[in-house]
């Protein structure tokens, strides 16, 4: 590979030939060595696995579960519009940023942040990975009712058009203490199963599988949502202009949704992006996990929308709409049980992919830092987050009157992992690869395609003064 640039001329100030044909030698082939360096270290065996591993992260439970919910209960076009606008600038930005720190560094977040900027760093890069187990504490509880649904459609009783019984059957699955805390430990059981097979082996076969199931399973649900008459109003809702309703609060429930969505501030792409190859371009890797990240959530209100207003219920149930609402929307289909089967297949596997790239980022940091084995950091994990997660699937049911500062240990750990460590982890990644290394972060953006300065500039404008500002918004709009 050609090293574009006229520094090497610079350097050749020896009067020894010798010398010269040394320095030469080494700056000609200085990728060479950089993939040697590189080479103890695992890499996605395709950008096909890597993409879809990374956007099977940012899609998760936010584009299903989430986004429906967000779109229905913001106007619509009022939320959808800016969200698109928001993914395709600061989106890319953010993910690009720590995908550069993943790669420079070649390592879990806390390696990353001690090789590109010192050891200072290192315990900052620790609040990524603390943020991921703690998401993870609570994540996996709604991974369990996920399961649950699951299992329940299979027996032919996820679906009905008593919206009291399913309000019933919703409370009872969230607040039974030993079921909740059973499938809760189940989805940490398949997650740990899978990371223990590696990266190659298991985060990019499983993500290779799973992501064009979950596509699959969205259009089959999609092409028969669209076919019931009214469905049509659910494309307005989603699609037609609606400039009247855009509100500074749905704008701004737009950049929170656009920064919980990508799994940014978690350290997953800093994760992933210790896996990438040399050979990979950054920022076009970006892109696309933005736009399937985003394709996966307009499925999603595709999904959900039209069959919910063609039946004339209500789009902004909030977080009830997939456990509650669409149920009742199954039990007016043909074959309902199967078309439940095909939503609550969804939504598992959605929060499973999503739980893996959680998983990965502790498992790198005790990987890397402890010295641990693969299988055993998988291990340990599994054990620590079955017992750490217990409070939270305990609280909404026996454990509900307990309060941290008014919230049950399930809002506070959402509460602290969203609005507090996933803003703050994320400026300092951009205080390393936007204010401090830049060096470092135009040396991977240009590693395998030259950028040229004005490319450059937008891209650090965007990154060191936009990025903050609109990181700072959300965390104050969320902590009002």
């Amino acid at each position: 590979m050609i090293f574009r640039s006229n520094f090497h001329q610079d350097l050749l100030f020896f009067e020894n030939p010798t010398v010269n044909s040394i320095i030469q030698f080494i700056y000609n082939n200085i990728y060479v060595f950089r993939k040697l360096e590189m080479s103890d270290r695992s890499n996605w065996g395709s950008k096909l696995g890597f993409i879809l591993a990374a956007t099977g992260s940012a899609v998760g439970l936010g584009a299903i579960w989430k986004f429906p919910y967000m779109v229905g209960a913001n106007g619509g076009s009022a939320f959808l519009l800016p969200f698109i606008l928001m993914v395709f600038t600061m989106g890319v930005v953010l993910i690009l940023a720590e995908f550069i720190i993943g790669r420079a560094g070649r390592g879990s977040v806390v390696t990353s942040f001690k090789r590109i900027a010192g050891p200072l760093w290192a315990p900052l890069g620790f609040i990524g990975v603390f943020c991921a187990f703690l998401i993870m504490t609570y994540y996996s509880n709604v991974g369990g009712w996920c399961l649950t649904y699951l299992f329940e459609s299979v027996m032919g009783k996820a679906a009905s058009t008593d919206l009291a019984l399913l309000e019933k059957t919703f409370t009872d699955t969230v607040s039974t203490p030993l079921s909740a805390i059973i499938y809760q430990t189940l989805f940490l059981a398949i997650t740990a199963g899978i990371l223990i097979f590696g990266v190659n082996k298991g985060i990019e076969r499983i993500s290779k599988i799973l992501m064009p199931l979950l596509f699959v399973l969205m259009i089959i649900l999609i092409v028969k949502g669209l076919t019931l008459p009214g469905a049509t109003e659910g494309l307005k809702f989603l699609f037609a202009p609606r400039w009247d309703q855009v509100t500074a609060n749905s704008l701004l429930n737009a950049m929170g949704f656009t920064f919980f969505s990508l799994s940014l501030g978690m350290g997953i792409m800093i994760t992933y992006g210790s896996y990438i190859s040399h050979k990979e371009d950054l920022p076009s890797s970006a892109i696309w996990v933005a736009f399937l990240a985003l394709v996966s959530a307009l499925l999603a209100g595709l999904m959900v929308i039209p069959p919910v207003l063609a039946f004339g219920l209500n789009p902004s149930a909030g977080p009830g709409l997939t456990f509650i609402t669409m149920p009742a929307v199954f039990a007016n289909f043909p074959f309902p049980n199967f078309f439940a089967f095909c939503f609550y297949g969804c939504l598992f596997v959605a929060a499973l992919t999503s739980m893996i790239s959680l998983f990965e980022v502790p498992l790198a940091y005790l990987m890397d830092e402890w010295h641990l084995k693969r299988k055993s950091a998988a291990i340990l994990l599994f054990v620590s987050l079955t017992i750490c997660s217990i409070p939270c699937a305990l609280a909404m049911g026996p454990w509900s009157d307990i309060k941290i500062f008014g919230k049950n240990f399930f809002d506070f750990a959402d509460f602290v992992a969203c609005n507090i460590l996933m803003p703050v982890s994320a400026l300092f990644v951009i205080a390393i690869t936007g204010w401090f290394f830049f060096d470092k972060s135009k040396y991977e953006v240009n590693l395998t395609k030259e950028r040229n300065e004005t490319w450059m500039k937008v891209f650090r404008f965007l990154l060191a003064f936009v990025a903050p500002c609109f990181i700072a918004v959300i965390a104050v709009f969320n902590l009002m």
